[in-house]
């Protein structure tokens, strides 16, 4: 779930709040890391069991509007958004209910308003309108439905984002790649099969990628800093942006401490971090520093990259 810039962006916080508070100790950090870390999963769950509740509504409006209908009634309402192939499993999924229960969730019981006005939200749509008059449901056809009111109407929700932001602060970084990883789960979701949520990490190191990449910050804090003033000795000082400092700090950590990660993975993920949470100059900032700083490491063979084409 987690991607590896995703997690040096969590790390990229933890650091720039000791930046800031300097504290003694760095468990309170590092738990905060992980706590980051297995708040994004937390996000997912929510996710998830949002359409879970979206579609408790509409089974029961469905049976309060068939009570109140005729039996000689010749058109019922549709049935398509109940008998939706994908929402049903997700509603039975023992896999999501013991995630929920493991982790003590019971999300959207207490703030229904806002399932509610994404139901009504999905039932005003020409998306829904379209569906519901289909005489010819298939899965494929409620996989695309789904994903359209997911994409259109539920993810880019601001009431719902706002909600969510009250919720977890951290999550509105996470917001994105979750969306993301909720529509490549839908895609998985087959009827014959069990529901199979995805892992928090793509890979098994990338939890020990993240915290070691924290510790490894932190703790050569002072020498990181250091060459960068070395490389910025017209500047002043104040006039760069913390954050820019930070990726360029972190920078050099993955250059100089993990063997494994190419120069180039590691650049590019900075720039690219720079150009969502800096200035719209930061990137070309740090390019050339870390440009600067990477001909310094080649020429004193800092660089110990292990295996091919890692430089």
């Amino acid at each position: 779930m987690l991607n590896r810039r995703q997690l040096r962006i969590k790390v990229m916080q933890a650091v720039f709040s000791f930046q800031r508070q300097r504290p003694d100790d760095l468990k309170d950090l590092e738990k905060f890391v992980n706590s980051s870390m297995t708040q994004s999963y937390t996000l997912f769950l929510y996710m998830v069991q949002l359409l879970v509740k979206i579609h408790e509504v509409a089974v029961d409006k469905h049976t309060k509007k068939q009570q109140r209908i005729s039996s000689s009634v010749e058109h019922n309402p549709s049935r398509h958004l109940i008998d939706n192939k994908i929402l049903l499993k997700l509603r039975e999924s023992q896999a999501l209910k013991d995630a929920l229960q493991q982790r003590n969730l019971n999300p959207w019981h207490l703030d229904s308003k806002y399932v509610e006005n994404l139901y009504h939200k999905i039932q005003e749509s020409k998306t829904f309108v379209v569906y519901s008059m289909d005489e010819e449901p298939s899965l494929k056809k409620d996989l695309k439905f789904l994903t359209n009111i997911y994409e259109d109407i539920i993810a880019p929700s601001d009431e719902l984002l706002d909600y969510l932001e009250d919720v977890n602060i951290t999550w509105t970084d996470d917001y994105p790649l979750i969306n993301t990883t909720v529509i490549q789960f839908l895609r998985k979701v087959k009827p014959s099969k069990d529901v199979t949520l995805p892992p928090l990490f793509k890979d098994d190191d990338d939890g020990k990628f993240t915290l070691s990449l924290f510790r490894k910050t932190i703790l050569n804090l002072d020498e990181l800093a250091g060459r960068i003033e070395h490389k910025t000795p017209n500047w002043d000082k104040e006039r760069i942006a913390q954050i820019d400092l930070v990726l360029i700090m972190m920078a050099q950590a993955e250059f100089l401490y993990f063997p494994q990660i190419p120069v180039r993975v590691t650049l590019n993920e900075y720039l690219e971090i720079s150009k969502d949470y800096s200035t719209p100059k930061s990137a070309n900032f740090i390019n050339g520093i870390l440009d600067n700083l990477l001909k310094e490491f080649e020429k004193n063979d800092q660089l110990n990259k292990i295996g091919r084409g890692l430089l």
